[in-house]
């Protein structure tokens, strides 16, 4: 009987040939920590790395504070006033800035069906900016509160403008998407540069565009807690934004409305623009970075994905920060600055994958 090579096509078998039992191709079920968020135990040592992180950042600064004046407060006050005014805060709001950004980012990629779109490369942070501006040259006085709801408004509108000039391209690639966004916030903070400068407003013009945390103290960052509350709430809708991700016809015939769900999408993602923008300034690239990093490890299930994200958003952020306190210490680099040039890096990168390709 001639011998038959192992790539060849199978032979047709007889009517009534005996088949032996087949192995189901069923794969085996995975370990319930696997199925709601990723590995648990990676999950942990992440975390985990997060918080030496964040112990790092307490004793690094001008002013020394160490465990030692700290286990001994009668007799080193200051070190101990500048560790709850000063580091504590930034900490905390370093943490809270690189998790809602990231999980912003994360809704972007999902509602625009693309890996290279993140609020600071979809025009969102840059009209989150003029809406600043425009509510600082009419009305200086109101609160920070009504001028972040302002900039919300106007970081939605940026978006939802995105999102419709991507919707009148007939073939969009995966290329496409992020420089149509690139254009669109740079005419975005064409305008806000060109109204800041006619009005002399060019030094808080920096303060928002320049992501800095040296300036937050106990009292200046609380409003970045709404940001928090705002990534709890895209983990409990996150299986919509899921289904959003597959297109609007799959969420459909699931029963869901698809504009609720953009709509909902783009509240979340305006509204922590705006909070991180007015508090802190811009920090680019995290919404890109890591929700990418995020798929390699997890998939693309976003309730799987989020915990992922947010944990790795802070780590990030936090790294950012202690290189730029580090480098030319006394001195700070802005955690923008640094998180540009990781990030961009990162960016050209993914750009340059040969399988990275989006819908």
């Amino acid at each position: 009987m001639p011998t038959r090579s192992p790539d060849s096509p199978l032979l047709p078998e007889p009517a009534f040939a005996r088949r032996e039992p087949v192995a189901s191709p069923l794969p085996a079920p995975r370990p319930a920590s696997d199925v709601k968020g990723g590995p648990l135990p990676l999950l942990a040592l992440a975390g985990l790395g997060v918080l030496g992180l964040a112990g790092v950042s307490l004793l690094i600064g001008v002013s020394h504070v160490s465990w030692d004046a700290l286990l001994a407060p009668a007799e080193n006050q200051r070190a101990v006033q500048v560790l709850v005014i000063s580091r504590v805060p930034r900490t905390l709001a370093l943490v809270l800035a690189g998790m809602s950004l990231g999980v912003a980012g994360l809704i972007m990629q999902m509602l625009a069906r693309n890996r290279f779109v993140e609020p600071f490369t979809a025009g969102t942070a840059e009209s989150a900016s003029l809406g600043l501006l425009v509510v600082t040259l009419l009305a200086p006085g109101i609160p920070i509160l009504a001028r972040t709801a302002v900039a919300a408004g106007f970081s939605m509108a940026g978006t939802a403008l995105f999102l419709l000039i991507l919707r009148r391209i007939p073939l969009r690639s995966a290329l496409v998407v992020p420089v149509v966004g690139l254009v669109l916030g740079a005419i975005f903070d064409a305008a806000t540069t060109f109204f800041a400068y006619r009005f002399s407003l060019l030094q808080s013009l920096m303060a928002w565009t320049t992501g800095d945390f040296s300036s937050v103290l106990r009292g200046r960052y609380e409003l970045l807690w709404g940001a928090f509350v705002l990534t709890v709430l895209a983990y409990v809708v996150a299986d919509r934004f899921t289904v959003a991700g597959m297109g609007e016809a799959f969420t459909t015939n699931l029963g869901l409305s698809h504009p609720r769900i953009v709509a909902l999408g783009l509240a979340i993602v305006a509204m922590v623009t705006a909070v991180v923008v007015a508090t802190v300034g811009m920090i680019p690239f995290i919404g890109l970075v890591v929700p990418n990093v995020v798929s390699l490890i997890v998939g693309d299930n976003a309730r799987r994905s989020i915990p992922w994200v947010a944990v790795l958003g802070a780590g990030f952020v936090l790294l950012c920060d202690l290189v730029g306190r580090v480098v030319r210490q006394p001195y700070e680099i802005p955690v923008g600055t640094v998180a540009g040039v990781v990030g961009s890096l990162v960016f050209l990168h993914l750009l340059f994958r040969r399988d990275g390709r989006v819908g």
